[in-house]
């Protein structure tokens, strides 16, 4: 904690008093390894084509899952390096190590530079071009959305959603599988319905005072209305897809935590909680309970025959 000449109390650390370790802790921080939870996506498409038994599909599938992880800390990194003087006037985001003056600036946008050039270069491992596309693809739009998209209302939630939609299509690309126009729909819907959820529980906890600039354009009721379209028209499609396309009872019976987990997820925004999914993820007991019987149910009906 420092003084300044009018005697206030600042909460951003000195950088000269921080030692190696706090800059290498603050450093990891900034990387967001909470957030490498969305890459799980990478791993859908390969589940569903019964590929992650072979050595050959979990190999690429994790190739694919680390360059999303390299990239997404990359984008992370340059982000966070942008938004730092915005984020000192968050409540929360001021402690993020950036902003809070634990990594430097400077730091942050040399590293994630150094990411997003690896990202890349480590999909070629996978074989092809296609997965090192999907990764550079992802990069550009995430680069896209860091400095231009996600000031433009309603792009700003597409583009976001977009980046979801390509980690499960990036899944498919490693292991040179195909992917259905069901798998798409249910995927896109989803994104979305987490998109928007995440930018409704910030106008509840932070009203049109926040650093995000598309919250002043925005209401809560049609956020409120477009998670509801995405949340109808998702389940709608995941039945279609489980009762006409596969007409196995494993399947239908995975449409009860699957219409779960929509509806606690839907409850848990509606109180003001999803301004973090990765956090409902990893703390809310529901939504992970809901969730390991769906993918057991899922995997039970791919892989046991």
């Amino acid at each position: 904690m420092t003084t300044g000449h009018a005697g206030v109390r600042s909460s951003e650390p000195a950088a000269e008093r921080l030692g190696a370790g706090a800059r290498l802790k603050g450093f990891a921080r900034a990387c967001r390894p909470r957030q490498w939870l969305k890459n799980v996506l990478v791993f859908a498409a390969p589940a569903a084509a019964g590929v992650l038994t072979t050595p050959a599909g979990l190999r690429d599938t994790l190739i694919a899952f680390v360059a999303f992880c390299l990239a997404a800390s990359g984008t992370y990194l340059l982000n966070d390096a942008a938004d730092a003087e915005a984020d000192r006037r968050h409540p929360r985001k001021r402690l993020r190590p950036i902003a809070a003056g634990i990594v430097p600036v400077g730091l942050a946008r040399v590293a994630g530079v150094l990411f997003i050039a690896a990202a890349p270069a480590l999909a070629v491992l996978a074989g092809g071009w296609r997965l090192p596309a999907a990764v550079a693809g992802y990069v550009v739009l995430t680069l896209a959305y860091t400095y231009w998209l996600k000031h433009e209302a309603v792009v700003d939630l597409v583009a976001v959603a977009g980046c979801f939609l390509i980690r499960a299509f990036a899944g498919a690309l490693a292991v040179d599988v195909p992917v259905t126009s069901w798998f798409l729909v249910v995927v896109s819907l989803g994104s979305l319905q987490v998109v928007v959820g995440k930018r409704e529980a910030e106008m509840r906890n932070q009203g049109t005072a926040g650093t995000r600039a598309t919250l002043v354009t925005y209401t809560p009721s049609y956020l409120a209305h477009v998670r509801s379209m995405a949340s109808g028209a998702m389940i709608v499609t995941y039945c279609l897809w489980a009762l006409q396309i596969h007409a196995d009872t494993l399947y239908g019976v995975s449409i009860v935590p699957f219409v779960l987990i929509i509806l606690r997820h839907n409850l848990l925004v509606d109180r003001g909680v999803g301004e973090e999914p990765e956090e409902l993820a990893l703390h809310d007991r529901p939504l992970q309970l809901y969730t390991a019987l769906l993918i057991i149910l899922l995997v039970v009906g791919i892989y046991v025959k």
